[in-house]
């Protein structure tokens, strides 16, 4: 993660942001309901809902992001109303390359990730940013690094017994 770390800055041309995560993901039936609050600025938090494919590779994703001063409280309405669907605990580390965002992530539980995305304008194809992405795996080293289908919140609930 280290030598991944400052590949990703010198791409940048900038240091990387540190932001630790507290998500909590909810039932849902159409997509992916999450809170992400962070511990470091209290009652600060992001409600997103997105839909993404479960596959692996390049993916295209719909979201849409509210914000909240009131993350504990959401917390609690949301788990009553459709119930906890996981919880991900993560430091991530992110730079911006372009249009792309790079996350290196510490998920606990889990160990190291490194996620990464590419915001396309509207009406662009989805090829256009697959080979972007594609151009900067390689640009990082990471070529034939394994992918993963699902978000963290799968990979955990994977290893409960």
């Amino acid at each position: 993660m280290a030598r991944l770390l400052q590949a990703a800055q010198a791409l940048a041309g900038a240091s990387a942001q540190r932001v630790e995560q507290d998500d909590t993901f909810f039932n849902c039936e159409r997509g992916r309901l999450k809170l992400c609050a962070f511990p470091e600025r209290p009652g600060h938090g992001e409600l997103i809902f997105y839909q993404r494919a479960d596959a692996t590779g390049p993916k295209a994703s719909f979201y849409e992001i509210a914000t909240t001063r009131c993350a504990d409280e959401l917390r609690r309405t949301l788990s009553l109303a459709y119930g906890q669907a996981g919880r991900v605990r993560k430091i991530r580390r992110f730079v911006k390359i372009g249009r792309s965002r790079v996350h290196l992530d510490q998920v606990e539980g889990l160990g190291d990730f490194m996620e990464l995305e590419v915001e396309l304008v509207e009406g662009e194809s989805e090829l256009g940013g697959q080979q972007e992405a594609q151009a900067l795996m390689l640009a990082l080293g990471l070529q034939d690094a394994p992918l993963i289908a699902g978000a963290y919140t799968d990979l955990l609930q994977a290893r409960k017994p």
